[in-house]
């Protein structure tokens, strides 16, 4: 459970939204003194709980009902027609495909397949790839009250009790909970020149429960694409993992780390020689302004200062490294380009680089604006006294197979002295687009591990 979560979920005595047949509610209500009927369980909130996918950015993947009393059905299984789930977005009402229904002890998914433990809250998991499961578009959805959820039979034990009883009534989600995002605190900064930038930050718990102890932490900042180039402060985190994925919790047990994830505003700044957006003089003195105020403002090891960008944010990253060759640590730069005359300013940089061969947004090899892909940007931190460790495999493998391909190439990069990875990826082998070169990326535990290991 988030820290939002806890605090929401707390506030128990919330009666949940109702949409009510008011014709057949007056005839449904008990009578004075009778007894409740069996299956009787006030719902007090719901929620919806929304995913930041890999591939497929951010989806409504769950409901999550809680109850007045815990739910108990006794080892059964609740099948997913009991629910119907509707979604009302654009204008546009739809259903949504229930997949599970199952009580929990809290408003979380649960992946284990005996799914079931007694608990105040039925989680009733949906289709990820509904064609109406997305959570935004340019900017975030007005999910809040937009999905309806009825119960259309009665939930019972396998001897045949009434757990929940279907009724009339529909319910609205009052909440939308995003694991991890929510942990995010919004903020902005303005620069020396007024211009400003809006970011989100996670706090690492341990400065959480002690800001003023003696620890220092690595600071990772992360630069998104040009798509998330927007006002919501929020898409620089639900359209992919850039940075949700180094605030999860299990990442942050191995690696505890703050991350900064600022977010160019619109209307969007092209002043740049290559039509970018973290090219852009004014977004690129904002940024670094923003990352040396917060180093002097929080407990941050100025020696584990990483960049980690795709797209645009990794063009970023090219132009920014050469600028400052002396206060990052290590970079993960995906599916980016840049200038090949820069590279010799970098050579002492640890970094990871990937790119598709296919990607037609930025080509691997030509790049974009006149300026060459990651291809040939490696070619010339190579000519630059750089020694560029390069591996090739399918960007559609299973995880394991995928870290053991990463982990093959880090040890050959050891053996080697280098301290430059460059992964490419076969044609035809990154779904969704070639140009998401990024989605296994920051999953990639071995990947990862290599980036915290590197100091200034």
């Amino acid at each position: 459970m988030t820290r939002r979560t806890a605090f929401a979920m707390a506030a128990g005595t919330v009666t949940g939204s109702l949409v009510i047949n008011t014709a057949t509610a007056a005839a449904d209500a008990p009578a004075p003194g009778r007894p409740v009927a069996a299956g009787a369980n006030p719902v007090l909130r719901t929620a919806l709980i929304t995913q930041v996918t890999p591939r497929n950015n951010w989806r409504v993947t769950a409901v999550a009902i809680r109850y007045a009393a815990p739910i108990d059905i006794r080892g059964g299984v609740i099948p997913p027609s009991a629910f119907q789930v509707t979604a009302d977005l654009g204008g546009q009402s739809a259903a949504r495909t229930v997949t599970r229904v199952y009580p929990n002890i809290v408003a979380r998914t649960d992946d284990l397949s005996d799914a079931g433990r007694p608990g105040r809250y039925l989680v009733i998991e949906l289709d990820p790839d509904d064609a109406n499961a997305q959570a935004a578009g340019t900017d975030p959805l007005p999910l809040h009250r937009a999905y309806t959820v009825r119960q259309v039979a009665d939930v019972r034990t396998p001897g045949g009790d009434v757990v929940l009883a279907a009724g009339p009534l529909a319910i609205r989600n009052d909440d939308v909970i995003t694991p991890v995002v929510d942990d995010f605190t919004a903020g902005s900064f303005t620069d020396s020149t007024g211009f400003e930038l809006a970011f989100r930050l996670y706090q690492p718990e341990g400065f959480v429960r002690s800001p003023g102890a003696a620890a220092r932490y690595p600071l990772v900042v992360t630069l998104h694409g040009g798509g998330e180039v927007a006002d919501n402060n929020m898409t620089q985190l639900t359209a992919n993992r850039v940075a949700v994925t180094f605030a999860k919790p299990e990442r942050q047990r191995r690696h505890p780390a703050f991350v900064l994830a600022p977010q160019i505003p619109l209307p969007r700044p092209m002043d740049g020689p290559d039509g970018t957006d973290w090219t852009d003089p004014k977004v690129r003195a904002a940024l670094v302004e923003l990352i040396d105020a917060f180093t002097t403002r929080r407990p941050v090891d100025a020696d584990r200062l990483y960049l980690v960008g795709l797209s645009s944010g990794a063009r970023g990253i090219f132009n920014l490294l050469p600028r400052r060759p002396h206060t990052f640590a290590a970079a993960l730069a995906t599916a980016g380009w840049g200038d090949p005359s820069t590279m010799d300013g970098i050579t002492h940089i640890p970094m990871w680089t990937d790119h598709s061969i296919d990607d037609p947004v930025v080509p691997y090899r030509e790049g974009r604006f006149g300026k060459p892909g990651t291809w040939t940007l490696m070619n010339a931190l190579e000519s630059a006294g750089a020694r560029v460790t390069r591996g090739e495999w399918a960007n559609d493998l299973p995880k394991a197979e995928f870290e053991a391909r990463s982990r093959a190439l880090l040890n050959r990069a050891r053996r080697a002295g280098s301290h430059v990875l460059f992964t490419s990826y076969a044609p035809g082998t990154t779904p969704v687009s070639p140009h998401f070169a990024w989605a296994q990326t920051y999953e990639n535990d071995v990947v990862i591990d290599w980036l915290f290991d590197q100091s200034r």
